[in-house]
């Protein structure tokens, strides 16, 4: 169990645990908006948006890049089920460019047939991998 000075991050992804440690803080975006999170922090449930998820261990900080999902805080322990989370060295920076472009690309243009909401989903995928790779 983490001591009052940490608490425990527990990243989990459909293919694997992406995560399992103590950490001091962590921070991510939820629909309401971007929160980081100390140790004995309120509970709370939250939708996980596309966001660069930034875990803070031992006076460094990870970052992940983090596509959505669901997570839950208690006062000792913080579990993310994650529909895709990447470390940066595990991202193509030139793909993330790519989807990046295209999905600007759509939402400028008048078309339509465009599904706005698809559209602004891959960019902000696309913007948390940048994020995240940076």
């Amino acid at each position: 169990m983490a001591d009052s000075k940490t608490i425990k991050l527990l990243i989990n992804t459909p293919e694997r645990v992406f995560y399992n440690d103590d950490v001091t803080m962590v921070e991510l975006a939820t629909s309401e908006g971007e929160i980081g999170v100390y140790p004995d922090h309120i509970p709370l449930t939250a939708v996980l948006v596309p966001c660069v998820l930034k875990i803070h261990q031992d006076g460094e900080v990870k970052k992940a890049a983090v596509h959505g999902g669901i997570v839950e805080i208690l006062k000792d322990k913080v579990t993310v089920l994650a529909e895709i989370a990447e470390w940066p060295d595990e991202i193509d920076v030139n793909r993330a460019n790519e989807a990046k472009t295209r999905a600007e690309r759509r939402l400028s243009s008048k078309d339509s047939n465009l599904d706005v909401a698809r559209a602004e989903l891959a960019l902000k995928r696309s913007l948390a991998r940048l994020g995240a790779a940076d």
